[in-house]
């Protein structure tokens, strides 16, 4: 079965999200005097990532709006009641020194340009597309992308069916002649099996927990360490191999 299109996940799958989430917020909190308060700096990342994970999940869910969960992120994490104002100030000043330490994954640009010729590229992210634009042109590589879609704008956030299938529609493919590459095994891998697009979950942190290419997803979700990997994969005129009976 020929894939003639792959759908990107953006954070942590092409660009270094953690690692900048970890080096723009060590700097905030050194600039705003708060490790104390958090018993040290790792303490104070880690509840930091724990408030985002939390608010982020009520924003993929309906629950609230995208600046709504940017401004709970922060009023959970400093247990205040912060005005509107304050909380956008403060997460801006945030924003300043994680923008700083914005980078790609050293493997994103080759594989993006070994499969420029031959397929079709298109971004979907549960973030919004004014945050994901900024991002991919600093980045220098929004023009590799024919579509950007975004869960704040298309009202539906992954794992759910439609954000697939609207990417694959942008795309004007069906979902099985689409890949959807990203980062999280079940938002991304699992989701995007489930909406019926060939499914390739990248683990860049778990090489040692089971073998390279192996189908570990509902369908097929077929794990990759590198990106290094997915040109061989979405060439070949196959759902690489049967299906798993991961969940």
């Amino acid at each position: 079965m020929t894939i003639r299109a792959v759908v990107w996940d953006v954070d942590d799958t092409l660009f270094d999200y953690t690692t900048a989430d970890r080096q723009g917020m060590r700097a905030h909190l050194v600039a705003e005097g708060l490790f104390d308060g958090y018993g040290g700096a790792e303490a104070a990342l880690a509840r930091w990532r724990e408030v985002t994970d939390q608010q982020w999940a009520r924003f993929a869910a309906g629950e609230r709006g995208f600046q709504d969960q940017r401004r709970d992120r922060v009023r959970v994490f400093l247990a205040a009641d912060l005005t509107d104002d304050e909380a956008d100030a403060w997460f801006q000043r945030y924003i300043r020194h994680y923008e700083a330490a914005w980078s790609l994954f050293p493997d994103v640009l080759p594989a993006l340009e070994a499969l420029s010729a031959s397929h079709g590229h298109a971004v979907l992210s549960n973030s919004s597309i004014t945050v994901q634009e900024h991002k991919l042109r600093t980045l220098g590589i929004r023009d590799r992308f024919e579509a950007v879609l975004c869960a704040a704008e298309l009202g539906v956030s992954k794992p759910e069916p439609g954000a697939f299938r609207a990417a694959c529609e942008a795309l004007a493919l069906p979902p099985h002649e689409v890949a959807y590459v990203g980062d999280h095994p079940e938002i991304d891998g699992r989701g995007a099996a489930e909406a019926g697009l060939v499914s390739v979950w990248i683990d860049r942190g778990g090489a040692a927990e089971r073998p390279a290419g192996e189908a570990v997803g509902h369908g097929a979700v077929h794990r990759i360490t590198t990106l290094a990997e997915l040109p061989a994969l979405v060439r070949a005129d196959t759902r690489f191999g049967a299906p798993s009976t991961f969940g």
